[in-house]
């Protein structure tokens, strides 16, 4: 084991430039309606015209700086509160009612910025560009991977007063599950034991190779019950992606977590899932709505205590192995603006696979 490392490692920078972010759920905007929404810091108004297609403008209007979504949608425009300057879901000014005939402004050269919008897995995701790289086409919007056609789909999200990176570390953590998720259906502080899992690069991330679920699990072991061996492979991926697939036989359970951010210091957690297993027991979404409720509740209850130290801005130690995936997160974020800021070669920390060990 290398010595303990310590320091600001882990304190709070800027979210990444240049991803598509969750932004909220695609039933919170109907056709014809608007709703705003922080992200990254930005005030976005996302609108659904009444075809249901969506778009993502910025929630200030370019005359005065009142927020556009005080203003009225008719499906088609968006119309300012102050002084009724519309603007259309690309964000170019369409009408001034101020303007006299022969007037030489010229409306449609004045425009609110707009973001690419698109619905996935039932979010509206925006993709906020890096001013750095003006010229490259949004990548495709992260899917949740599924592997058949019929499942069940999950949605849940929960508040953090934290910055993105303290979230995403918390986010991908492999040693407090004894400690913060205690229960009879998950696992006791009795139940540690020692983990060897191997980890190998992938683009901008890492993954946990596929490996057999810790026998200290109790949802795992219901897989078992179809009698095949079961599987999981963790996947983390910038900027804040966290992807678990669960496999037994033609069962799977399919999970994915983001940490957005939406200001400085507050984030949101979203938690998606899909599952093919378990269809026919009666309200089996309700009761994982349950679980999957109180497992992300506790959670967010330790980072919200975590936060509070937070706030004397302390140096942080991590160990190595189990910390191991917290110090990639931080070189990963590293190497990527580097990249960014100098034109050159991402330089990836993980070279080749390696294994962790530790206990939990």
């Amino acid at each position: 084991m290398q010595p303990i490392e310590s320091g600001p490692l882990a304190s709070p920078s800027a979210p990444l430039l240049g991803f598509w972010y969750p932004a909220m759920l695609a039933t919170e905007v109907r056709r014809g309606q608007m709703k705003p929404q922080l992200l990254l810091g930005n005030p976005l108004l996302i609108c659904r015209n009444r075809e249901g297609v969506l778009s993502a403008l910025r929630d200030i209007c370019p005359h005065r700086a009142m927020p556009l979504s005080y203003g009225h949608y008719d499906g088609e425009r968006v119309e300012c509160s102050y002084h009724g300057w519309q603007f259309d879901m690309q964000g170019r000014c369409r009408h001034i009612p101020a303007l006299v005939s022969g007037s030489p402004i010229q409306p449609e050269k004045i425009s609110v910025q707009s973001y690419p919008c698109s619905e996935r897995d039932g979010y509206i995701w925006v993709y906020i560009p890096d001013p750095l790289d003006s010229t490259s086409l949004p990548p495709s919007v992260p899917a949740l991977p599924v592997l058949s056609d019929k499942y069940q789909l999950l949605h849940i999200s929960a508040s953090l007063n934290c910055t993105v990176d303290d979230g995403i570390v918390g986010l991908m953590d492999p040693a407090h599950g004894p400690f913060v998720h205690q229960g009879a259906w998950w696992r006791s502080p009795g139940s540690i034991h020692e983990k060897a899992k191997v980890f190998e690069p992938l683009p901008y991330g890492f993954r946990m190779k596929a490996h057999t679920p810790s026998s200290n699990s109790a949802p795992y072991k219901l897989l078992g019950l179809s009698g095949a061996s079961i599987t999981t492979t963790i996947d983390f991926i910038l900027p804040n992606l966290r992807l678990e697939l669960v496999q037994a036989g033609r069962y799977w359970f399919s999970s994915r977590a983001t940490v957005t951010p939406l200001t400085d210091h507050e984030c949101r957690i979203d938690f998606c899932a899909a599952w093919n297993c378990f269809r026919w027991v009666p309200f089996s979404k309700t009761i994982f709505r349950g679980f999957a409720r109180m497992f992300l509740n506790q959670d967010r209850e330790v980072m919200q205590r975590q936060a509070r130290g937070l706030r004397y801005k302390p140096g942080m130690m991590l160990l190595d192995d189990a910390d191991t995936p917290a110090k990639w997160y931080y070189k990963l974020k590293a190497a990527y603006l580097g990249a960014r800021r100098s034109g050159g070669v991402f330089e990836h920390p993980l070279k080749e696979p390696v294994t962790l060990r530790w206990r939990s």
